[in-house]
């Protein structure tokens, strides 16, 4: 067994204080997460705007620059995973149930029901619905997700060190980060990571609770959530028990089968020529907005700040508390491959791929809507199962669905274990089974409590709290990175 560090230790040790808190204080516990997402959200939004952007600006200039050319790894290396096996791996791993949980959801809302930039309902509204869901969705958070990412695998495949965040800032502050102080770093991100996973295995248990509602009648509520997810922790620990290679990698490629063929049924079922017009503009009203949306703050009366805290910043957090997680999974797979390369895949791609998903199923739910059939009198979990209802084959989309966010579910919740396996036992890329058992229930138990004290708002107010102190870690590792590269480069001239 391979050496456990403090790490594990303490990250358990604030976890149980947590979910005891919750437990024992709900009330209290949903109080006081309300209260500093409040204050996060107000008085930090402009920070998180200028975070988002500035790492696409970094980003675009690693790729173009001399930078890009250097590989993940020895100079002849070859990468681990096929192209599609590893485009798969990230679309598994950084984008999971969010995608079924908002795919009809989001954009009907911000068309129908919360609209920010155009009145409710109307044709505008429609179209602008879907392009700020790309907005939220796309090249933003992938910039995150890809320069964690690039650091991680740089440092570990090229420098040989160990996969740790507090090993990428070695740069800025050598040996100390052999101390306290690079403990400090890797419990922060393990802890971020435990968060962000358990929000999407809250929002996984919401949903699954509501296809099997709508299919068969089960109760919605949290003893069939904690039943939901007591099974699927049982089904992702023994997937966790046979490895990366097995276990992550084929659930990633039936992700990849289930949800293709979940969008081409969606696609020919729904209005397919409005969905590709759709598509085709909202794509271009996407890139056409995207400087004005990525710097919004919503500073004056009228300019709807409250949208802008319940979805903008609070994506932003989410993708900032999953960097940790998805950016040392990202790594681990993508070994061999140049920086260019590693960027083009990990932020086009999936960008390209989300816009096409979303296109399909807001313009679809959109379409209904138009014709008489509210589906925003349904909560977020219902929509997608309501929109089914009134397309053929109905209950088999339903089912695909549920088959889809379990596969999900279980592959997020994997990756995770494994991720923070290698945190906990100074970065190993074997990290022994039973340190990720623990930590494997221990993101379930968060889930569990987040979903017990308050549903759907516990999960996002907790989000926003968690990744507020590991965005200055992030900003810390972009430093640091810069800093390697540019000593790389100059060596070689």
């Amino acid at each position: 067994m391979k050496k456990v560090s403090s790490v594990f230790y303490i990250t358990i040790a604030l976890v149980i204080i947590f979910v005891s808190l919750g437990a024992l204080l709900p009330a209290q516990f949903e109080r006081v997460t309300t209260t500093i997402n409040s204050f996060l959200s107000t008085s930090f939004g402009w920070y998180y705007m200028w975070l988002m952007a500035g790492l696409i600006i970094i980003s675009i200039f690693i790729a173009f620059s001399p930078y890009g050319k250097i590989r993940l790894g020895k100079n002849n290396e070859k990468p681990e995973f096929s192209t599609p096996t590893w485009i798969a791996m990230l679309f598994s791993a950084g984008l999971g149930i969010g995608l079924v949980f908002y795919g009809a959801a989001e954009p009907l809302f911000h068309g129908f029901f919360d609209a920010p930039f155009a009145e409710e309902g109307s044709e505008q509204a429609f179209k602008y619905g879907i392009a700020v869901t790309f907005f939220h969705w796309g090249i933003h958070g992938w910039a995150m997700y890809g320069l964690v990412a690039l650091s991680l695998a740089f440092f570990q495949f090229r420098k040989g060190e160990p996969g740790l965040i507090s090993a990428t800032l070695k740069p800025l502050f050598g040996n100390r980060m052999k101390g306290p102080f690079g403990k400090t770093i890797d419990i922060l991100a393990t802890f971020a990571t435990i968060f962000g996973v358990a929000t999407s295995l809250g929002f996984g248990a919401m949903q699954i609770n509501g296809g099997l509602n709508h299919l068969f009648g089960i109760d919605v509520g949290f003893t069939a959530q904690f039943a939901i997810v007591s099974i699927i922790t049982i089904l992702f620990l023994m997937s966790a028990w046979s490895g990366l290679s097995k276990g992550i990698k084929y659930l990633s490629n039936a992700n990849m089968v289930l949800a293709i063929l979940l969008f081409i049924a969606v696609l020919f079922a729904g209005p397919t020529l409005l969905i590709l017009n759709m598509f085709t503009e909202t794509f271009g009203l996407y890139f056409q907005n995207i400087v004005q949306w990525s710097f919004r703050t919503a500073t004056l009366e009228g300019d709807n700040r409250a949208w802008l805290d319940s979805w903008t910043i609070f994506y932003w957090a989410w993708w900032i508390s999953w960097a940790p997680f998805v950016g040392m999974f990202i790594a681990r797979v993508s070994r061999g491959r140049t920086i260019r390369q590693f960027l083009f895949g990990v932020m086009i791609v999936p960008t390209f791929i989300i816009a096409i998903w979303f296109a399909t199923f807001g313009t679809t739910a959109g379409d209904i809507q138009k014709s008489g059939v509210d589906l925003t009198q349904y909560a977020t979990e219902l929509v997608l199962f309501n929109m089914f209802d009134q397309m053929p084959l109905s209950s088999i989309l339903s089912l695909i669905a549920i088959m889809l966010i379990l596969t999900f579910f279980i592959t997020s919740a994997d990756s995770a274990t494994f991720v923070l396996g290698m945190q906990s036992t100074n970065g190993s890329l074997t990290p022994p089974t039973t340190v990720k058992i623990v930590l494997g229930l221990a993101q379930s138990s968060v889930a569990l409590i987040l979903l017990y004290v308050g549903g759907l708002t516990a999960l996002q107010n907790t989000i926003i709290a968690a990744a507020f102190p590991f965005s200055f870690v992030v900003i810390l590792m972009m430093v640091s990175l810069l800093k390697a590269l540019n000593k790389e480069v100059r060596a070689k001239r």
